[in-house]
């Protein structure tokens, strides 16, 4: 684990496909918030999903972020270089008594409202049958100030036990996100707002796991015209890399920071300067999304 000795803020996207506008939002923020600070700012690939992922997505990733100024400290660190440290813990949670094998399938959930009702904690599946992993989530509310969205109280039994090893054999981001947070000293994490709801479990995860306190902060995600979520499964354009600068100060004007006219001509290195100075998170609307 590395020491969290001053602000710590990551980017985590998954290489699905080149950056869109909503990821810039979220490395922007992310990254400015950090260095407004004189933090360090991580990049980490969440490359959990094989399936999803696209050949070559993480250069493109990584190319797009150099091309906007927006350099990292240290190395990218790939969570598939991280499994051996998930079985670690998995282990250790279901030792503790802490998560339960679970074989209930997609169409029962459905029945459910996929919100799970604690079956598998009683009926446990025979040996040797494919099961998930489920984190066992007791009835308590866990409390946080959100330095966007504000004060937020989440029951941890509204949505039920979270599955945390999928029944395919993948590790589940609620595990990963807690786990690689904790072992690179992340202090503050700023994200999309489609984050928030599952926000409570992590910081529970966490407490199990020994994480010291960190701070959230979650920006609106951005919708296209459609009304939908701009992400790669929504088919978002890719970041034009000949303008990063206007892509930039796009950015900034969406977090409400009012960058000013002319800034778009600059080098992304002036943007990103300007910026740091200028750094207002309180500025941002705290609503769950803006228009792209």
């Amino acid at each position: 684990m590395i020491a969290a000795d001053r602000c710590t803020g990551r980017f985590a996207p998954s290489p699905s496909g080149p950056l869109h506008f909503g990821s810039l939002l979220a490395a922007l923020a992310s990254f400015v918030d950090a260095r407004a600070r004189s933090g360090r700012w991580l990049v980490r690939m969440e490359d959990l999903d094989p399936p999803r992922e696209m050949p070559g997505a993480d250069s493109l990733i990584l190319a797009t972020l150099e091309k906007h100024a927006l350099h990292w400290d240290g190395t990218v660190l790939y969570q598939h270089s991280c499994h051996a440290r998930y079985r670690e813990i998995l282990a250790d949670l279901s030792a503790r008594g802490l998560a339960y094998r679970c074989a209930c399938s997609r169409a029962r959930l459905a029945t459910l409202g996929h919100v799970y009702d604690g079956y598998c904690r009683t009926h446990s599946p025979p040996a040797g049958q494919t099961c998930a992993l489920r984190l066992q989530l007791p009835d308590q509310v866990v409390q946080f100030e959100d330095r966007i969205q504000g004060w937020q109280q989440q029951n941890l039994a509204k949505g039920g036990d979270c599955v945390i090893h999928r029944k395919d054999g993948l590790f589940a981001y609620q595990l990963a996100v807690v786990v690689d947070d904790i072992d690179q000293g992340v202090t503050d994490i700023v994200r999309g707002s489609d984050i928030l709801e599952s926000t409570g479990q992590q910081i529970y995860l966490g407490g199990l796991l020994g994480a010291g306190k960190q701070q959230y902060a979650h920006i609106p995600v951005v919708l296209g015209a459609d009304g939908l979520k701009l992400s790669k499964q929504n088919h978002a354009p890719a970041l034009d890399d000949t303008r990063p600068s206007s892509n930039l100060c796009r950015a900034l004007e969406t977090l409400r920071q009012n960058p000013p006219g002319g800034l778009d001509n600059e080098t992304p290195e002036t943007v990103l300067k300007w910026a740091v100075t200028h750094w207002d998170i309180t500025a941002i609307p705290g609503v769950n999304s803006v228009t792209a």
